[in-house]
């Protein structure tokens, strides 16, 4: 098996086995409707086999940051709908993150008036506001009247972003935003059945995941997981509690999924390859922020067997033709960090492809 080989992920069909991870980019208008320079910007990026977006609030009361697009008014459902077009007629595939960013938000970038999560704890450190730097605010948690309506939220977002053309859905379980708030014993500290044991904080992940397969279908349906990453305040530090948080995550969500897509810095441990084994589904794996992918390590995690795909962050935001330049052993564009948050298209749309001769243009 090659990076460059298709695949079926479900009823995803994929080009070749190169993935674009979820990109935080923050090119939205102030109302979380896409622009089209974010189409443009997924068009250029259609080469790789899937694309990944960003991750996409599914209420309000989930918006992280400004500039983040959100899939519930019919504004931000047809701003989405030029983009799946743009990416199909360049031939590409494009599944969209649902993001609820749980504890990680403030009411001056989301106009709510509180953050929720699953327990009354602020995240760590300080968020960039529009009117200034901020403390994170302590979460409302929810209660158990309220869990099914967040539940419901990410349902009727799946249901959004289908409707807008998407290919699929990917539920964000990871990064210390809500959902994986829910997984850890630290950011989690609740006594009923959403909390305490593996099994219960286990719980939300797999209703969310499983009312988003029942909204489009398990076969459009992936989830993003990243097992002891520790972002956020959202610690898995204990090795035996969170084996048996993930393999709870992995039992319940065993249902035929398109994908399962776990960030760790080494997809090869056992805690990650058992995630895979368990959950049986097609399995992407993405080596994390420390290090950006290169084509070899790419290759050896899918020829090595130890993924059937693999996501790539820095590089594709650099290199909008990044399966091409590795197919060609082509010079790389180097990224320019500086520019990955903003609202212009510098750092954002302007990164040159090659031509048809193999020349940067």
């Amino acid at each position: 098996m090659s990076l460059f080989e298709p695949a079926a992920f479900g009823a995803l069909a994929l080009s070749n086995r190169v993935v674009m991870a979820p990109l935080t980019r923050t090119r939205a208008d102030d109302d979380g409707v896409p622009t089209e320079t974010m189409a443009e910007y997924y068009r250029q990026r259609a080469g790789q086999g899937l694309i990944i977006t960003e991750g996409t609030w599914p209420a309000a009361e989930g918006k992280s940051y400004p500039g983040q697009p959100g899939i519930v008014t019919p504004a931000q459902i047809e701003g989405w709908r030029r983009i799946a077009e743009a990416v199909h007629e360049a031939g590409g595939t494009i599944v969209m993150q649902l993001m609820h960013g749980g504890r990680v938000g403030h009411p001056e970038i989301s106009g709510e008036p509180r953050v929720v999560g699953p327990s009354a704890l602020a995240a760590p450190g300080e968020t960039h506001t529009p009117v200034g730097k901020a403390q994170m605010p302590v979460a409302h948690a929810l209660t158990l009247d309220e869990i099914p309506m967040v539940v419901e939220q990410f349902a009727r977002a799946a249901r959004n972003a289908i409707a807008a053309g998407l290919d699929g859905v990917e539920v964000h379980g990871a990064n210390g935003y809500l959902v994986h708030e829910f997984l850890s014993p630290v950011s989690n500290i609740r006594d009923d059945r959403y909390g305490g044991s593996p099994e219960n904080r286990a719980r939300f992940a797999i209703e969310v995941t499983r009312a988003v397969a029942a909204a489009v279908g398990a076969d459009r349906t992936g989830i993003r997981l990243s097992p002891q990453h520790n972002i956020q305040g959202v610690l898995e530090e204990d090795d035996a509690d969170a084996r048996a948080t993930y393999l709870a995550v992995a039992e319940g969500l065993a249902l035929d999924l398109a994908f399962v897509d776990v960030l760790a810095a080494d997809p090869t441990t056992e805690l990650v390859q058992s995630i895979r084994r368990t959950a049986g589904a097609p399995f992407i794996v993405n080596t994390g922020f420390s290090v950006p992918t290169t084509f070899a390590a790419a290759e050896e995690l899918v020829t090595g067997g130890w993924a059937d795909a693999v996501a790539a962050g820095r590089p594709v935001i650099a290199n909008p033709d990044l399966v091409t330049r590795w197919h060609a052993e082509a010079e790389l564009n180097e990224p320019r960090p500086a520019l990955f948050y903003g609202r212009t298209a510098e750092g954002y749309t302007d990164y040159p492809a090659l031509d048809g001769a193999g020349v940067i243009s």
